[in-house]
């Protein structure tokens, strides 16, 4: 007799939510949701390992998303942030790339306005924005400013009559090669605070290089940014911008983003590594037949589902506006490091062909490096943590 025969097609917990968190949303939002993830699987995943493979990011995609009409869908749709979350997931389950790129736009520079700007400001610029028309980028991380660019903000801004002069260079700014817009934070040189700037990147003083020979996130165009007085009108302050504690307010709502980013990281991973499992033969019979390999999805599942559940959670805390930044700060430290595990078990289990994109594994063993170091590296965040359960700083 033959190995028996497996539909990988109809799967057992075909979404991985082993714990059933979707039912926590409103049934508006969930069939949202699944339409949302059924665009993606159709639209997004089958080209993303090519779009990854060339290093180029697919602009034409961009009308197609403003399509789904999902920007700011907590502040402006009106959503809770727990459908906000799982949407993040869905779409870096389906490319993380892509995610990053909704992430930047739709976080971190649609998050500066609606923060940071002014109800003028946001009344002239968010119609654009939320339809896409516009796409932004956030300009905070400097060449020589990662983690400590919260002192130690380079970029300056100095007051030149009714308007301002920018100076200084920018690092890994996402979408900054095609945005339309870019939030730049300077120092201004009067006060010595930091202040937000929306930048027309068709202006003169503005360029944007593409950062080449990537291992991770391939499909996003970061860049670095050279602004060599570049002249900006004070119409353009973010007029809530006004030192790095205002910052701050975008980055502890975007930490959960990436947080979020870990989870949809994993259930890839556990996509691609259940369905090869089931479907790859080895000594006549479906590899997810060895108990070593149900081991290890298990395993896979299991810190799934426990940074999930710990989304869901900080979600609850968020929609009742009791959200904490060292909550934010453990859950991004907690979820990227589980994932890490996570997709290092998937690609374990894919074997040779866990470090090919033909196979996915290897785009989402790469792209994980990528989420573990952004918007807070584990050991800033777990300094964040420790600080709030010691009363201690331990950061120098």
């Amino acid at each position: 007799m033959g190995a028996p025969a497996f539909d990988a097609d109809n799967l057992p917990y075909a979404d991985g939510d082993f714990y059933f968190f979707e039912q926590l949303l409103t049934p508006q939002e969930r069939n949202r949701l699944h339409e949302v993830r059924e665009w993606l699987a159709a639209e997004v995943r089958p080209s993303a390992a090519r779009w990854w493979n060339a290093g180029v990011f697919p602009t034409e995609l961009i009308p197609r998303i403003a399509e789904l009409d999902i920007v700011s869908p907590v502040k402006r749709l009106g959503h809770s942030n727990l459908f906000a979350g799982l949407l993040h997931a869905e779409f870096t389950r389906a490319d993380t790339s892509i995610a990053t790129f909704m992430g930047v736009h739709d976080g971190l520079f649609t998050g500066s306005i609606e923060t940071l700007a002014s109800p003028e400001q946001q009344a002239e610029w968010l119609p654009d924005i939320y339809a896409m028309k516009k796409i932004g980028a956030f300009g905070l991380t400097e060449p020589l400013g990662g983690s400590d660019v919260a002192g130690g903000t380079r970029t300056t801004a100095e007051r030149n009559g009714d308007g301002w002069v920018l100076n200084g260079a920018k690092r890994w700014i996402g979408n900054a090669t095609f945005s339309d817009w870019v939030v730049i934070f300077a120092r201004d040189v009067a006060d010595n605070q930091v202040k937000g700037f929306l930048v027309d990147t068709s202006l003169p003083g503005y360029k944007a290089t593409k950062i080449e020979n990537k291992t991770a996130l391939r499909t996003v165009e970061n860049a670095d940014i050279l602004l060599e007085g570049l002249q900006i009108s004070d119409d353009y302050r973010l007029a809530g911008a006004n030192s790095f504690k205002d910052t701050n307010k975008v980055l502890r709502i975007t930490r959960l983003s990436v947080a979020w980013q870990a989870v949809g990281q994993q259930l890839a991973a556990f996509d691609v590594a259940r369905r090869y499992a089931v479907e790859r033969q080895q000594f006549g019979r479906p590899l997810a037949s060895f108990q070593l390999i149900q081991q290890q999805l298990v395993e896979m599942l299991g810190n799934t589902v426990s940074s999930l559940g710990m989304m869901v959670r900080l979600a609850q805390l968020a929609d009742d506006g009791g959200a904490r930044d060292e909550q934010s700060a453990l859950a991004k430290a907690f979820t990227t490091a589980r994932m890490r595990e996570t997709v290092a078990l998937g690609r374990s289990i894919l074997g040779g062909n866990g470090i090919v994109t033909d196979y996915e594994m290897a785009k989402i063993f790469a792209d994980a490096e990528a989420v573990y170091s952004y918007e807070g590296t584990y050991e800033i965040n777990s300094l964040v943590a420790g600080r709030a359960i010691t009363g201690i700083a331990a950061f120098i």
